[in-house]
């Protein structure tokens, strides 16, 4: 018996749809990344994009356990002396829940070509609608 391995023309890339509401931040991330690379198929290769589209709708209705809504703290920094920022989840959900959910995922992916080929086929919006119907994505269930 010999191990199929996938080529990147034989890859079929479905969507998915995931409704964000009442869903807990770190679960959902992990169900997201697991179908962005993919490991959810029979032919999962792990240096071919085997993964599908995901669209996660109501980005702004996630919820997080604990006290991680004060607690956490996202940082960035310009690089100048002095200049680090630090932004706390209850303001960055308020701000721009899309970012808070692109990088839960991006943290569950690999950090090089192949993972910044795979975030891209994440699409997030902070409303209920989204603007991929013609793809017909199926709907995950991320509770189960």
């Amino acid at each position: 018996m010999k191990t199929k391995f996938a080529k990147k023309q034989e890859v079929e890339h479905k969507w998915y749809v995931v409704d964000a509401k009442d869903e807990v931040l770190g679960r959902m991330a992990c169900r997201i990344a697991t179908y962005l690379r993919g490991k959810h198929k029979p032919i999962f290769t792990p240096n071919v994009d085997t993964g599908d589209f995901v669209i996660v709708v109501n980005a702004d209705r996630v919820r997080v356990t604990g006290k991680k809504l004060t607690d956490k703290m996202y940082y960035r920094h310009s690089g100048y002396i002095g200049s680090i920022k630090e932004t706390a989840l209850k303001d960055r959900m308020k701000d721009e829940p899309e970012k808070v959910i692109t990088d839960a995922v991006w943290g569950m992916l690999p950090k090089n070509r192949l993972g910044r080929q795979m975030i891209k086929k994440l699409k997030v919006y902070r409303g209920a609608e989204h603007g991929h119907a013609a793809q017909k994505p199926e709907i995950i269930q991320i509770t189960k």
